[in-house]
């Protein structure tokens, strides 16, 4: 059972990258899945988080990301992407992915049950 996140890398400002975060083992219809990031010296941060079956809808962006990033799910996959755009030398930090069993993503971060290794992103010139 894990979460296999990908697809970090460098760039230069403006320009996109996408994640992925794989399940293995497990099915993520049930779950909360969520993308953080913590770049040196700083706090983890939640990015965003979606919930997959939800009656009220959970899908949440970090002020700082909105409007330039989107959270997806392939399900055939069993994987949740998260397309970067717009990339700013901010951005720069580990990225991490983390699902949590009938969570809400205000608890995520707290209650995860499964955590992904990071990928490294960077945004620079």
């Amino acid at each position: 059972v894990q979460l296999q996140a990908s697809g970090g890398g460098e760039v230069q400002p403006g320009g996109s990258l996408r994640l992925s975060c794989a399940a293995s083992g497990f099915t993520l219809d049930d779950y909360a899945i969520g993308w953080f990031r913590q770049a040196p010296g700083k706090e983890r941060e939640e990015v965003s988080c979606i919930r997959i079956r939800s009656i009220a809808g959970n899908l949440t962006y970090a002020d700082s990301v909105k409007g330039r990033f989107t959270i997806s799910i392939d399900k055939s996959k069993n994987r949740v992407d998260l397309q970067m755009n717009s990339l700013k030398p901010e951005d720069t930090a580990v990225y991490y992915c983390a699902a949590g069993w009938f969570r809400p993503c205000s608890a995520l971060a707290q209650d995860a049950n499964y955590w992904g290794q990071g990928t490294q992103v960077t945004v620079s010139s």
